[in-house]
């Protein structure tokens, strides 16, 4: 059950409504991290309602494609997406981080329908990935593995370790995207002169690696298509994104990682995204 959608136009209006879910979320549930919600909501429509193979209404259909957030504080975006694609009610959004939800301030896969991994010590992502991709080859399926990560998460020294073993493993099936939107919680990424530049450290631990916008669905999607294609070496995107994308006053503003909206500032949010508090 892959490509739900197939119109970009369409994709790009699923991206904006997702965006309005992620701020009226966060409002009503008064607390919550926008700027990177925001930042991964593109990669997350093109995946889930344009690429990866999945039922709503079998969500541990053993054959569907497998996702990983590995930057777990991201996950408003995601539950919002698993809303629209018919996994729960767009009604549970607002309990958000509530007791006894189903939607917890990180993803919990015993929770929350549609999840295939619980995440939120950062830098896990990878290896629980590979995991995932070494179990396909061992069982003879043929689904593919997504794992999203942030940029200052790549500070995590087990991430590089996954890194070397999935080189070593060939995991194909494993398909890494990085939110590069230049900001961890504290600083910008440019504060951590070591990690800098990403891309050739990937290259120089043997993946198939491409740099795109993170915005454009279009990059997105062929980016996403070529990384299936390659059969042995296990592939990087490096998604150049902007924190708190869609929201004007939010948009490369770090102290937007995790707070709430006032009520003024949903109303601009809104006006920004063409949406409504009904």
């Amino acid at each position: 059950m892959a490509r739900l959608v197939e119109d970009v136009k369409a994709l790009e209006d699923l991206a904006r409504q997702i965006r309005i879910d992620v701020v009226k979320t966060i409002h009503q549930a008064g607390d919550g991290h926008p700027g990177p919600a925001l930042s991964i909501t593109d990669i997350l429509v093109a995946l889930y309602f344009a690429t990866m193979r999945i039922d709503p209404q079998d969500p541990s259909w053993p054959d569907r494609d497998r996702f990983v957030l590995s930057k777990g504080h991201g996950c408003v975006a995601l539950y919002a997406v698993l809303a629209r694609r018919g996994f729960f009610s767009p009604d549970l959004l607002p309990s958000l981080r509530s007791l006894g939800s189903i939607l917890q301030g990180h993803p919990d896969m015993n929770k929350t329908p549609g999840l295939d991994a619980t995440t939120g010590s950062l830098g896990h992502g990878i290896s629980i990935g590979l995991g995932m991709a070494i179990a396909a080859r061992l069982q003879g399926r043929d689904y593919s593995v997504f794992v999203l990560t942030g940029d200052g998460e790549l500070e995590e020294g087990i991430v590089w370790e996954a890194a070397i073993s999935a080189r070593t493993l060939d995991a194909g099936k494993l398909i890494a995207i990085v939110d590069f939107n230049h900001f961890q919680s504290g600083s910008a990424l440019e504060a951590n002169k070591g990690l800098l530049p990403i891309l050739p450290k990937w290259q120089a631990f043997g993946w198939h690696c491409q740099e795109i916008d993170g915005h454009d669905i279009e990059q997105i999607l062929e980016a996403i298509r070529i990384a299936q294609a390659e059969t042995n070496a296990p592939s990087m995107i490096l998604a150049h994104t902007i924190k708190g994308k869609g929201v004007p006053f939010m948009e490369g503003n770090n102290s937007w990682h995790k707070r709430v909206l006032t009520d003024a500032d949903l109303s601009d949010a809104l006006a920004a995204l063409g949406g409504s508090r009904q």
